[in-house]
């Protein structure tokens, strides 16, 4: 039952992702997701039928041994921007970053409870806030693999030569399908490079 309660953790995740992604866009001069009302942490605009329910609720039926989904993407208007190029990357970037400070802030509450000893009496917050480091993680690293429309790509493309860019961008149409074979061809990897950063975080949590 403890993974049922991970859900809650996974949505509030993803949502917080979605939401930094809008108040970097509404800092740079773009007000849409604003104006669309997406700028809050409730679930409800953010549901998407098959990132948010669907998926994680197949992988917990299935007992895949993890939970992942997605939020319905917050817009973006880059024309907005003063810098197109350059401030769509700071928006992508601000998703994954929002997932590290969710990790770090996980990791830090962790470091509370056991500096006061209450790791035992309060274990189930303390497995909700282990598994808060794992996804936080995660959503990051995989968000900033540079396949469209990953955040990655967003700043990947900054990087680019404008015409090499452009290209690049044009393989946004391909985005879904290559984010599938990459998960199936590369996901013991990525697994292990998150594990190997949240057993970091957590060892250093919880040896304070």
């Amino acid at each position: 039952m403890l993974e049922l309660l991970f859900l809650p953790v996974l949505f509030f995740s993803v949502i917080v992702h979605e939401v930094a992604h809008g108040y970097a866009a509404l800092r740079l001069g773009d007000d849409t997701a604003l104006h669309l009302g997406r700028l809050t942490l409730n679930p409800g605009p953010h549901i998407d039928p098959v990132g948010t329910i669907l998926l994680p609720l197949f992988l917990f039926i299935t007992n895949a041994g993890f939970l992942i989904g997605w939020a319905k993407p917050v817009p973006v208007n880059p024309y907005n921007f003063v810098n197109p190029r350059q401030d769509f990357a700071k928006v992508g970037a601000a998703g994954p970053l929002s997932n590290v400070a969710l990790a770090i802030l996980s990791a830090m509450m962790l470091t509370i409870l056991n500096l006061s000893g209450l790791m035992r009496s309060f274990s189930l917050v303390a497995g909700l806030l282990q598994y808060s480091v794992f996804i936080n993680i995660l959503l990051a690293i995989f968000n900033l693999i540079p396949i469209p429309p990953l955040d990655g790509s967003r700043i990947l493309s900054a990087m680019l030569p404008a015409e090499t860019a452009y290209k690049y961008d044009r393989m946004m149409r391909f985005g879904p399908f290559l984010t599938l074979i990459i998960i199936w061809m590369f996901w013991p990897f990525i697994f292990t490079i998150v594990r190997t950063i949240e057993g970091a975080i957590l060892t250093v949590a919880l040896s304070i």
